[in-house]
């Protein structure tokens, strides 16, 4: 058997056995935690307030299906098929930051002051998407 001839058939081999255990995809939305800080400014550009906390937010987490085989088509050699798992829906969300400082780091408490509202938006779907496709 040539060596052209075996290494196509590895290369067979390693496809066949690549699809097989990834035939499950599993790209899901799950919780998660991240710490948001949010800097509001005064008109001339100076700092007035800085407001931080932990929030729960969703994302995309899994595998999807892709595969990589031989083709005498393509310059490379290979026909590349890669999916990756992103979100197919976002929704906006209001999430309140309670931990706000003055510019010198003092806790503030004033009504008005005390916390900041912010716009947030978040995986509430997410599926396999061909990689690099943007244009959905």
């Amino acid at each position: 058997m040539s060596y052209f001839r075996f290494f196509i058939l590895t290369l067979l081999i390693s496809y066949v056995r690549g699809v097989t255990e990834l035939a499950e995809e599993t790209c899901e939305t799950l919780p998660s935690e991240i710490h948001i800080t949010k800097e509001e400014f005064d008109e001339l550009g100076r700092l007035q307030r800085t407001c931080n906390g932990e929030v729960a937010v969703n994302k995309c987490e899994g595998s999807c299906k892709s595969q990589v085989q031989p083709s005498v088509i393509t310059p490379t050699g290979f026909l590349k098929e890669c999916y990756c798992c992103r979100e197919s829906y976002l929704r906006e969300r209001v999430i309140t930051l309670t931990h706000c400082y003055d510019p010198d780091g003092v806790r503030l408490t004033n009504e008005g002051y005390n916390a900041m509202d912010i716009k947030l938006r978040e995986p509430s779907e997410c599926k396999c998407y061909k990689c690099g496709d943007f244009s959905r």
